[in-house]
């Protein structure tokens, strides 16, 4: 049985912190679900981290529902978020439910996530109602970037205050079961969190919120293009991946891989019988 929706509310009511990690492939997603993560975001991320561009915008839903299969494939246990890109759910309400349908039905995913608060609430319902798990997602929301002028820390003045705590307020009247509240204050995040029933997921908004959530390649130091402040290192994995290459190919130059133990053997009088015949034409 996946996490579901009601244990993810019964965290926040416990008390009880938890953490959310994005995956983008079946070993990965494996990995992670085994480890006990309780919720797997397939990120839109995966469109700088995994498909090399500058920013999330470039991905499309195909894109999207790819990378979401093979991390339900994956996993077993842990509740499967699905990102939806840029301009996958602005234009029309029948737009989004067919976009976001496709991550439940095609992808196999339980749950979908959206950026935006007041400007989004009204389709975050309308999901809600055709019964479809929604995460919200404010604070810097990245397929926004360029509007915001860049990757910055959100909520700093009265004003953006004030709208962020409104936007959370949205998403949890229209019926999101969690919020994903990204780069802003410690104070403001945590202020937030008292001030809703669902539960918070930060990133880069401090210990504050009632989850955590990372994106793979930074936690295990994969990701070395970009490294944001607020990324948990775990591991160095770029530096070990280099080491393993690098050995591999010296070894493979040198004669020392593969070794016996990596070869098959063959019965002798096979390749007798094929050579007597070989040099027999």
């Amino acid at each position: 049985m996946r996490t579901t929706v009601q244990q993810v509310r019964d965290y926040k009511a416990r008390g009880e912190k938890f953490a959310m990690l994005t995956a983008y492939d079946y070993s990965t997603a494996k990995i992670v679900d085994a480890a006990g993560i309780p919720i797997i975001l397939v990120g839109d991320s995966l469109g700088t981290v995994v498909l090399g561009y500058e920013s999330t915008i470039p991905v499309t839903m195909d894109d999207m529902i790819h990378h979401t299969k093979a991390v339900v494939r994956g996993s077993s246990k842990a509740m499967v978020v699905g990102d939806m890109p840029f301009m996958t759910y602005h234009i029309t309400i029948e737009e989004t439910l067919r976009n976001a349908a496709r991550f439940i039905q095609e992808a196999g995913a339980q749950a979908v996530k959206l950026e935006g608060g007041i400007t989004v609430a009204d389709k975050v319902k309308k999901l809600v109602d055709c019964g479809m798990p929604v995460m919200g997602h404010i604070g810097l929301t990245p397929q926004s970037v360029n509007q915001l002028s860049g990757y910055k820390v959100q909520g700093r003045t009265p004003e953006a205050a004030r709208r962020l705590l409104a936007d959370a307020r949205a998403l949890e009247a229209a019926g999101a079961f969690a919020v994903v509240l990204e780069t802003m204050p410690s104070e403001l995040s945590a202020y937030i969190t008292s001030r809703i029933n669902i539960p918070t997921i930060g990133i880069g908004a401090g210990p504050g919120c009632d989850g955590q959530v990372q994106v793979i390649s930074d936690l295990l130091g994969l990701f070395t293009d970009f490294v944001p402040k607020h990324a948990g290192r775990y591991a160095r994995l770029a530096a070990d991946i280099a080491e393993a290459v690098t050995t591999y190919a010296s070894d493979v130059k040198s004669g020392v891989f593969p070794a016996a133990e990596q070869g098959f053997d063959m019965n002798e009088a096979v390749i007798e019988d094929l050579r007597r015949e070989d040099e027999s034409t």
